[in-house]
């Protein structure tokens, strides 16, 4: 993140910034509105469309690509992939343990059928996610969000997939403001 940092404070022409941009404090500032802004965007258009665009598992997802962004699991391609695949994970656990109609498990009671559906999706997920090499830990939650029935509507499922894409497109505009060569699609093949 220090390299974000110094990459924007460049930009912006603050030196007093670039020179301390290891800095805790600095840092934690920049994390700091970064979460805001990333989050508050997205929960200001769930707020206008009365749709589910802010979810708990975009926050470790913002976490690593304002972070982290250069590590795999913060790259467009395996932050996609990971909660699409977590997303259709969850949803055929519900329909494999006939739960696609029942209330979720929050606001209900934990049945074995919701034990079973939240076991097999996560299992599902992690195990899709090292098969198709698109590992991103925060699809973990997503799955669960889904196999516990908090969000279980295929419109709802879609408009998780759109705050993912719109997460990611924040997440390319500022690392590639600050100069941190975010990658496109796939991960940056690590260094030798």
């Amino acid at each position: 993140m220090a390299a974000i940092v110094q990459g924007l404070a460049r930009r912006a022409r603050l030196s007093a910034l670039t020179e301390r941009h290891d800095s805790t404090v600095v840092l934690g500032l920049f994390a700091f509105v970064n979460g805001l802004i990333a989050i508050g965007a997205l929960a200001l258009v769930a707020l206008l469309t009365g749709e589910p665009f802010i979810f708990p598992s975009l926050g470790p997802t913002a976490f690593l690509l304002f972070y982290t962004p250069l590590l795999p699991a913060a790259s467009p391609r395996n932050t996609l992939g990971g909660h699409a695949i977590g997303a259709a994970a969850g949803y055929l656990a519900l329909v494999v343990f006939g739960l696609t109609d029942a209330a979720p498990a929050l606001a209900s009671e934990v049945t074995g059928g919701r034990v079973g559906a939240a076991a097999l999706s996560l299992g599902l997920t992690s195990g899709a996610m090292v098969w198709a090499r698109v590992p991103h830990p925060p699809a973990g939650a997503t799955t669960l969000i889904v196999s516990l029935g908090i969000l279980r509507e295929p419109e709802q499922l879609a408009v998780l997939m759109v705050a993912v894409v719109l997460m990611v497109v924040q997440g390319f505009v500022i690392n590639r403001l600050a100069g941190i060569p975010y990658p496109w699609w796939s991960p940056r093949p690590a260094a030798s």
